[in-house]
């Protein structure tokens, strides 16, 4: 797959240069589930884009969906409050151990052991967002195969519609807005088997959900000390990349400590900040960052030269 990652999209320039990047032609797929009620709420995009647009209104399916199918409904809504629950749980744990970790590297800075103490806590941390997701990815998995949701006649015929649509273009786009949501609707339908060889295009949220893990964050909270926090496994739609889109609002790209901290915390993936107008492209497995875009590093430095 190859396809193009942004931040937060209000620029003409960026998602049109994103979309040239990509280079397919024809008109445009979008999914703007993540905003709910207001999914239909596209009359800009088409502009934006410079190209025709058909909004494939995967939010209003999935209320059709548990319309017709009442049990099925009534499953998912258990799943998603032990979902929630479980999250509940984690972020207290993860509190937890985040406040012994930075006391601890208070007590330890300068000494012998300052190296040592703060491995063990980061191994400490990345072992309770390894339980979590293995725990969430568990429970979705043993819904799938009780509930079978691909095989329920009201989403198969959903589906069809929607692959229908596809073969009629060659880039297929992901709004942000709610992500737990946006993620829901798209694993409902099956999108990743969907999307085939399209195009992708994500901004914001839906760059978020395309990733092998989607990440919650707000370093940089009104009060306090943010603690970013696993949600689940993400589409899986490329590797390598955790972005991180609005860090002008969610980050603290001049906080040495809070930079390396969350740079070492996701180690397996780089982690990249996306302002406005900032775009990664990738070709399968292959990463090349636009101008100005912000690679994190465990020193807690940032640079903007980089690509795999």
């Amino acid at each position: 797959m190859k396809g193009a990652l942004l931040g937060p999209q209000q620029l003409k320039q960026s998602l049109a240069a994103a979309v040239r990047a990509v280079g397919r032609e024809g008109p445009i797929a979008l999914v703007n589930a993540g905003w709910q009620e207001r999914e239909e709420q596209d009359e800009e995009l088409p502009g934006l884009f410079e190209r025709n647009l058909v909004n494939l209104r995967l939010y209003e399916r999935g209320e059709k969906v548990f319309a017709e199918d009442p049990d099925f409904a009534k499953a998912h809504r258990s799943r998603q409050d032990q979902l929630r629950q479980i999250q509940e749980y984690y972020r207290l744990r993860l509190e937890r151990t985040f406040d012994a970790a930075l006391d601890i590297a208070r007590k330890a800075a300068g000494s012998d052991f300052e190296a040592d103490e703060l491995r063990f806590s980061m191994e400490q941390i990345q072992r309770l967002d390894q339980e979590h997701l293995d725990r969430v990815t568990a429970l979705r998995e043993a819904y799938e195969l009780q509930t079978r949701p691909l095989e329920r006649p009201s989403i198969a015929r959903h589906r069809k519609e929607l692959e229908k649509i596809l073969k009629a273009v060659g880039v297929v786009a992901i709004a942000g807005g709610h992500v737990a949501v946006l993620l829901n609707r798209l694993r409902l339908f099956g999108f990743k088997e969907l999307l085939g060889d399209h195009a992708l295009i994500a901004w914001s949220g839906g760059a978020m959900v395309t990733a092998e893990r989607v990440v919650l964050f707000h370093e940089s909270p009104p009060e306090g000390f943010g603690i970013s926090e696993v949600l689940e496994q993400g589409l899986g739609l490329h590797h390598g990349v955790l972005p991180l889109p609005n860090p002008r609002l969610r980050l603290k790209l001049d906080d040495p400590l809070r930079v390396g901290w969350l740079a070492r915390r996701y180690a397996t993936e780089k982690c990249v900040a996306l302002d406005q107008g900032d775009y990664v492209r990738f070709d399968e497995d292959q990463w090349f960052g636009a101008s100005g875009t912000v690679l994190l590093k465990a020193d807690g430095t940032v640079s903007t030269e980089w690509a795999s």
